[in-house]
């Protein structure tokens, strides 16, 4: 009986350990799912006043990650109302608009979460904005900024770039293009 007694309590034991080992490898397989989901994929539609399209249709251009890669790479090291003096990397927003021979003279903005906004084609010139896809040397995540955040030289042109009006043209979460 003390026999039977010990080795219940051993089962009872494994048991217990068996459930926290499959507790734990669900826990891991949670924590890299929603990791997996943090990193969306790294690609761009833009359609309208464009010259060159992907689709059968010829509405839009669809950059797949190599293709967003493969394009030159710039950074712009400057701080913004949410995030520190940081270095930020992607291509020009002019390479972009250039790769699909954009002829409007506005670009409007759509992100992840539905936000739309406008910019004009000459801050391409002006500023040298970027589209960038890391900070710091890390990608963008979607709950930090990513894929992808247009950014502007702000600490550079301060009176420009600062306030509202200036904060509103730092758009993230960027899912595509309209060039109107």
């Amino acid at each position: 009986m003390t026999w039977l007694i010990a080795t219940l309590h051993r089962t009872n034991g494994a048991l217990r350990r068996a459930r926290w080992a499959a507790g734990l490898i669900l826990a891991v397989a949670a924590c890299a799912a929603q990791a997996q989901s943090e990193a969306a994929s790294l690609e761009l539609d833009v359609q309208g006043k464009i010259g060159k399209t992907t689709d059968a249709a010829h509405h839009l251009y669809h950059f797949t990650e190599a293709q967003l890669l493969a394009l030159p790479v710039h950074s712009i090291t400057t701080s913004t109302t949410w995030t520190p003096r940081s270095t930020f990397t992607g291509p020009l927003l002019a390479d972009i608009l250039k790769a699909v021979g954009a002829y409007g003279t506005e670009v409007e903005f759509h992100t992840l979460d539905d936000y739309t906004y406008s910019v004009p084609v000459s801050d391409c010139d002006r500023y040298g904005v970027v589209v960038a896809y890391s900070m710091n040397g890390r990608r963008l995540k979607i709950s930090d900024f990513g894929p992808l955040f247009l950014i502007y030289p702000r600490d550079a042109y301060p009176d420009e770039l600062t306030g509202a009006s200036g904060d509103s043209k730092f758009v993230w979460q960027i899912k595509a293009l309209i060039i109107k």
